[in-house]
This record gives C-alpha cells, sequence and structure tokens, in this order.
C-alpha cells in the first residue's frame, strides 16, 4: 500500500480528504504511482503530467523520504519506506512568483 499526500486543490479536483492510498503491483515508481492514481481518479490526468508526453508539470515536486525527487527518471524504483506505507509520497505544487 503506497501513501500518497496530494495538495489541497488536487484533493479538491478528486474529492478526496487526506492522504490516498494505492495498491501498485511490482516495483513502484513515480511513473506507476501515477498510472495507477490517474486511474483511480480519473479528474487528475492531466494536472500532474502532461496527458500526451507523461513529462512532470513545471510546477509539481515530488517528495520521498523529505527529497525531492522531481528531476530522477520516473520509472526508478521508489524506496521500500514509500512502497511499505510507512512514509508517505508528497505530491507537492510548487508556487513562483515575486
Amino acid at each position: 500500500m503506497i501513501r500518497v499526500s496530494l495538495p489541497a486543490q488536487l484533493c479538491n479536483l478528486a474529492n478526496v480528504h487526506g492522504e490516498v492510498n494505492l495498491e501498485v503491483e511490482g516495483p513502484a515508481s513515480i511513473s506507476s504511482v501515477l498510472d495507477n492514481l490517474e486511474e483511480r481518479y480519473p479528474t487528475l490526468r492531466g494536472t500532474i503530467r502532461d496527458q500526451i508526453t507523461l513529462e512532470r508539470r513545471p510546477f509539481i515536486r515530488y517528495f520521498a523520504l523529505g527529497e525531492d525527487i522531481s528531476m530522477e527518471p520516473s520509472m526508478n524504483p521508489l524506496p521500500e519506506e514509500i512502497y511499505s506505507g510507512k512514509v508517505v509520497l508528497r505530491i507537492v505544487g510548487a508556487m513562483a512568483g515575486g
């Protein structure tokens, strides 16, 4: 069971509260987690990553074990602590401006 924390605006869009729990088959990666998340909550398609290229949206970041893993290849395996559900995978909406 993988626990995923979403930004408030995506929680509202998916009509969920708090964390989302996902079952991911095989080795879990950002890509497989997002595939599962978008399948379960179709309203999130295109909000976290581009629907065609599957590239991360510019103002979205992924955090595992307190580390920003946004720039790592999306097929890299996630740490065991994430895969086992001990630690939450955080999807964060970044801000910019001044």
